[in-house]
C-alpha cells in the first residue's frame, strides 16, 4: 500500500507562535499610547474594536481564498499585511503629534483627535483586513492531520499560541521599559513578522493539491464568501448548510446565544481593565505586561493538567456552570483598586475561562453533528467577532462614563450564563433520551 508523507508540524506550530507572540505584543502598552496622542477610553475602546471589525470581513475572504490558492500563499499574504501593519504603527510614534479636532461632550468624554492616532487607526485595520493568519494555519493543520492525530495536533497549536501570549506581553513590558518607550517593542514586532514571512516561504510546504488559478474574468464578490460543500457533488443530496439551516438545528440558536453573551463579557474585561491600570492602578507597560503574561500562564495550567484530570471525571455542562460562577467572582474582584485583590482574581479568571470555555466548545461541537460542524463554528465565530466590537466600542464608552462600575456589568452577563448553563443538563437528558 502506498504510504504519503505529510508536512512536518513545527513550521506551521513556528507561523502560529510567531504570529500569537506579534500580536500579544501590542496588549501592554496600547492603551498607553492612546492616552498619549489625546484618546480616551471611548476612543481606546473603538481602537481595540477595528481589529476584529475589519478581521470579521476579512478572514472568510482569505480563508476562502486559501481553500482555492493554496494555504502557503494565503498565510504570506496574511503575514505580509501583518508586517506592513507594523510599520505603519511604527511611523505613528514618529510622526508629530498634530491635533486635528478637541472633543469634550458628555456622551462621548474629553479627546483630541491626532495625526498619530488616525494613523493608528490606519495599522490596526490593516492587520484586521489581512488577519487570517490563525485562521488559515488552522486549515493548514487540518490538512495535514488524520483522525488518530487531530485532537493532539490542534492541542500543539493551542499550546504554541499560548505560549506566543506568555511572552509577548512579558517581551512589550521589559522593551516598553527603556528610553525608547514602545518604538523598541513595535520594532521587535516588525523583527517578529519578518522571520514568520520568511518561515512561511523557506519552511512551509504546500498542503493542498489541485489548486486554481484565479478566473479573474468570472470573478464575483459573493463567490468569496460561498461555502464548500465538501464530499457532496449531487446537489439534490446536499444539506443546507446557511445560516438559516445551522439555527434550525436543535439547541443550537441557545448555544451561539451563550457564546455571543460569553464574548461580549470579556470585551468588557479586556477593554476596561488596561484603563483600570493605567488611571486606577497606576501601572505602567511592564506591569501590565507581566500581569497579563501571569494569567496566560496560569490558563495553560487549568487547561492543560488541571482540565485533563477533570475532563474523565466530571461533565462538560458541570465544568460550564462552575467555570462561568468563578468568572463571576473574578469580575468582582478584579476591578478594586487594591493590587492583591486584583492578582488574586486572576486565580478566579484562570480556573473559570480555563474550565468553562473548552468544555463549552466541546459541547457546542457535540450538537453541531458531523454535517454542519464547519457551519456552526462559522457562525459561532461570527459572532464572537460581533460581540467583541459591540463589547470593546460599549466597554470602552462605559469604563469612561461609570469606570470600575464596568466591571460589575460584565459580572451580570457571566451571571446570566451562570443561570442559562444549567439548561446544559436539560438538553443533555433530552439528547440521551431514546426518542430523542
Amino acid at each position: 500500500m502506498a504510504t504519503t508523507t505529510k508536512p512536518s508540524l513545527t513550521p506551521v506550530l513556528m507561523v502560529n507562535f510567531i504570529g500569537s507572540l506579534g500580536y500579544s505584543i501590542i496588549i501592554p502598552f496600547l492603551v498607553f499610547i492612546v492616552d498619549k496622542f489625546g484618546g480616551n477610553e471611548f476612543i481606546y475602546g473603538i481602537m481595540g474594536s477595528v481589529y476584529p471589525a475589519f478581521q470579521f470581513f476579512g478572514a472568510p475572504v482569505l480563508g476562502r481564498w486559501s481553500d482555492l490558492y493554496g494555504r502557503r500563499r494565503i498565510l504570506f499574504l496574511s503575514q505580509a499585511g501583518t508586517l506592513l501593519a507594523w510599520i505603519v504603527f511604527l511611523v505613528a510614534l514618529i510622526v508629530p503629534r498634530t491635533a486635528l479636532i478637541d472633543v469634550d461632550q458628555s456622551v462621548f468624554g474629553s479627546f483630541t483627535l491626532t495625526i498619530p492616532l488616525l494613523i493608528l487607526f490606519m495599522a490596526r485595520a490593516l492587520d484586521g483586513i489581512t488577519g487570517g493568519n490563525v485562521s488559515v494555519a488552522n486549515a493548514y493543520l487540518s490538512d495535514v492531520s488524520t483522525d488518530e492525530n487531530r485532537k493532539a495536533n490542534f492541542g500543539k497549536m493551542a499550546m504554541s499560541s499560548s505560549m506566543g501570549f506568555i511572552l509577548g506581553p512579558a517581551i512589550a513590558g521589559l522593551l516598553g521599559a527603556t528610553i525608547y518607550e514602545e518604538i523598541i517593542p513595535v520594532s521587535a514586532a516588525i523583527l517578529i513578522s519578518t522571520v514568520a514571512l520568511i518561515v512561511i516561504w523557506l519552511r512551509l510546504p504546500e498542503s493542498k493539491s489541485n489548486l486554481v488559478t484565479p478566473d479573474l474574468a468570472n470573478f464575483k464578490i459573493r463567490k468569496l464568501f460561498a461555502t464548500e460543500q465538501k464530499d457532496c457533488y449531487d446537489t439534490k443530496d446536499c444539506p443546507d448548510k446557511g445560516i438559516k439551516a445551522v439555527f434550525k438545528i436543535k439547541f443550537i440558536p441557545f448555544l451561539v446565544g451563550i457564546y455571543f453573551l460569553t464574548f461580549l463579557g470579556f470585551s468588557f474585561f479586556y477593554v476596561s481593565f488596561p484603563m483600570h491600570a493605567l488611571k486606577v492602578l497606576k501601572w505602567n507597560a511592564f506591569e501590565l505586561g507581566i500581569f497579563f503574561s501571569i494569567l496566560s500562564g496560569m490558563m495553560i495550567l487549568v487547561q492543560g493538567p488541571l482540565l485533563g484530570k477533570l475532563s474523565s471525571r466530571v461533565s462538560d455542562e458541570f465544568l460550564v456552570c462552575l467555570g462561568s460562577l468563578m468568572l463571576v467572582i473574578n469580575f468582582v474582584l478584579i476591578g478594586s483598586d487594591n493590587m492583591i485583590l486584583a492578582y488574586s482574581a486572576l486565580i478566579f479568571f484562570a480556573l473559570g475561562n480555563g474550565l468553562m470555555w473548552p468544555s463549552f466548545l466541546s459541547i457546542l461541537s457535540g450538537y453541531a453533528g458531523d454535517e454542519q460542524q464547519g457551519a456552526v463554528q462559522g457562525v459561532a465565530n461570527s459572532a464572537g467577532s460581533l460581540a467583541s466590537i459591540i463589547g470593546l466600542i460599549l466597554g470602552g464608552w462605559l469604563y469612561g462614563s461609570i469606570g470600575n462600575a464596568t466591571f460589575y456589568t460584565a459580572a451580570a452577563l457571566l451571571f446570566i450564563i451562570f443561570l442559562l448553563s444549567f439548561h446544559l443538563f436539560s438538553m443533555k437528558r433530552k439528547k440521551q433520551a431514546p426518542d430523542a
